[in-house]
């Protein structure tokens, strides 16, 4: 009961304004008819006035008595109107600021009823404790990366080993080809340590066929 009262009144005050305002828009709106009115009386007093001011000089100067009295209407009623405008405009601007006030507070609780459970202590403290976990995450990466798989072998025993393998493929080459082939010129050489011993054997003959040829000469002389 006491929460439907409560709403009911809740919901009494903030109707008030509008019902304020509805209630000025009306009584605005019989004086601005009554304005106009008054504007129409005025002009047919003054045509009337200006009927008889050569005729009938009593009629004219009535006419523009009731005239007179109405421009006094006229000014009161334009007076009124200016005021109820500005209570209107006074009022939708308070219901304004009213209801913008309200929405901040609405906003101000929603935000405190978000950061209850909040503080900057308790900020920092999740802060450290992601800054914790992101490089624990990093190191255990780098941990597992880092495992290693074999000795490196170092890079001039790799050297090393790659020239004598291919010292043992020219070799293998070498052997697989057979004999190497002589120069035909080399074999018409003589052997070395066996030109001067070739040398010595040929010279006797050539002396021994000198002798037979002298020989010979001197048996066809003496005949």
């Amino acid at each position: 009961m006491w929460s439907w009262f409560g709403g009911a009144a809740a919901q009494k005050r903030k109707d008030a304004p509008k019902n304020a305002i509805l209630m000025l828009r009306e009584q605005l709106d019989m004086l601005q008819k009554r304005e106009k009115h008054l504007e129409s009386q005025i002009a047919e007093q003054d045509a009337a006035a200006r009927k008889h001011v050569n005729s009938n000089k009593n009629a004219a100067k009535a006419a523009l008595r009731r005239k007179k009295g109405l421009e006094k209407n006229l000014e009161q009623t334009s007076a009124q109107i200016m005021q109820l405008e500005q209570q209107v405009y006074s009022i939708e601007a308070a219901n304004i600021n009213h209801e913008t006030l309200q929405a901040m507070k609405q906003a101000g609780a929603a935000m405190s009823q978000i950061h209850g459970g909040m503080s900057i202590d308790k900020v920092d403290e999740t802060m450290d404790v992601l800054r914790e976990q992101h490089q624990l995450s990093e190191e255990i990466g780098q941990a597992i990366t880092s495992v290693p798989l074999g000795q490196q072998p170092d890079e001039e025993e790799l050297d090393a080993e790659l020239e004598g393998l291919e010292q043992e493929a020219m070799d293998e080459r070498m052997l697989n080809t057979g004999p190497v082939p002589v120069n035909t010129q080399l074999d018409r050489l003589p052997a070395a340590g066996t030109s001067d011993l070739n040398k010595d054997k040929a010279k006797p003959v050539e002396e021994d066929d000198e002798e037979a040829e002298l020989a010979k000469l001197r048996a066809e002389m003496a005949m």
